[in-house]
């Protein structure tokens, strides 16, 4: 019974650990301990580490472990691909060690040794299109083609100069400071994927994370029907009411059917709620960004945009102040003005509650149908775009 317990703690651990990590700067965290587990293992873990190092080895170690972040953090390198190819192909191999062979099984054919192959593969190829293809580079050759495809909108982009490629900057685009270079339509730089996600392998980003919550969900329910047909196989309900006494229905014989696989297949177990937690954080994070692509929005808008918004907001709050401030003196200085009564100056709105909430103006977002196929097909990819000049070019 001990070993159950240890394993239900395990991933109750790990849950946690898991969403703290990948979720824990959501605004629904805010004050909990999800966000201070965030905190700890995304800033201050690191920060207690840096200062132990500097007691132990002094600046010379403290710059070494500097220099490691530089690589890993701030320059392209493979390690986090190569993290993901481990990660995909420890499970793979985990389950079919443990699982293969009851497959062909009561509820599963023997179909399923290759389908899952096949699905795995599949995975594969997609990560490998996403890290490997271009996410759209600008360069001198086609930014005239860039600066006709996405037009400046005068609010969160205005006609500028890349200060480090020293060429015009299209809307929607950002020098990305890890690959040194500019991407059209940029959203994000991706660790995983090693490189930026923008205007050409969006689309490739989007089949990937769906592709890996659609495995994800498979592996899950495929080893949930391998514990079900070996509970069906072995004759495990019947033995439990015959020779065991219990009564035939589901709050009786649930415990103890749980107990028995928890002993017996702990690791198909483990398998199984492993994929089920990251299914449900792929789910989250394709949702995420499946209501940006239909909006037409990008992940570095998000963040322009509450920028944008919210130094609009502060100016108008200062203007109201201005004039609420100028009425006032106004009022004071004014000896002809009649007294108002105190019960209207009570009830009287202040010129700040007037101050009008500055709303998003995406002028990208062109409908459902035109948003989707600008991430299906992009404009770079459109026979069109080579033949696009601007008028002044």
């Amino acid at each position: 019974m001990a070993v159950q317990w240890v394993l239900v703690c395990h991933g109750l651990v790990t849950l946690v650990v898991v969403i703290s990590f990948l979720c824990g700067q959501w605004p629904i965290f805010q004050g909990t301990p999800i966000q201070r587990i965030h905190h700890f293992l995304t800033y201050g873990a690191y920060d207690y580490f840096l200062r132990f190092i500097g007691v132990v080895f002094g600046t010379k170690g403290t710059n070494a472990i500097l220099s490691i972040e530089y690589f890993c953090c701030d320059r392209p390198n493979p390690i986090l691909q190569l993290i993901y190819l481990g990660i995909l192909g420890g499970t793979y191999y985990f389950i079919a060690k443990s699982s293969f062979s009851y497959i062909p099984g009561y509820y599963l054919s023997g179909i399923h040794r290759y389908t899952s192959l096949v699905a795995v593969a599949v995975g594969v190829l997609l990560f490998f299109l996403t890290s490997f293809s271009d996410p759209g580079t600008i360069k001198a050759e086609n930014v005239s083609q860039y600066l006709s495809a996405y037009p400046y909108d005068n609010i969160i982009y205005s006609e500028k100069e890349c200060s480090t490629c020293k060429i015009p900057k299209p809307a929607r685009s950002k020098h990305c400071s890890i690959c040194n270079r500019c991407v059209a339509r940029f959203d994000h730089h991706c660790g995983w994927m090693n490189n930026c996600i923008g205007e050409r392998n969006n689309r490739f980003f989007m089949a990937f994370l769906l592709w890996h919550f659609l495995i994800c969900i498979y592996g899950s329910v495929a080893l949930g029907f391998v514990l079900a047909g070996r509970v069906k196989e072995l004759r495990v309900v019947h033995i439990l009411t015959v020779y065991y006494g219990i009564e035939k229905d589901f709050k009786s014989l649930a415990p103890h059917v749980v107990q028995w696989l928890l002993g017996a297949y702990n690791t198909q177990i483990l398998l199984m709620v492993f994929l089920a937690i990251v299914s449900l954080l792929l789910a989250g994070f394709f949702s995420y960004h499946a209501k940006l692509c239909l909006t037409n929005t990008t992940t570095n808008e998000t963040f322009k945009w509450q920028e944008y918004i919210s130094w609009q907001k502060k100016l108008q709050e200062a203007k109201a102040s201005a004039e609420a401030l100028k009425a006032s003196i106004s009022e004071m200085s004014s000896e002809k003005k009649p007294s108002q009564s105190k019960w209207k100056a009570f009830f009287r709105r202040s010129p700040l509650e007037e101050v009008e909430i500055v709303t998003k103006n995406n002028v990208y977002d062109r409908g459902f149908f035109h948003n989707l196929c600008e991430i299906i097909f992009p404009f770079s990819t459109r026979s069109s775009f080579s033949q696009t000049k601007l008028k002044n070019g």
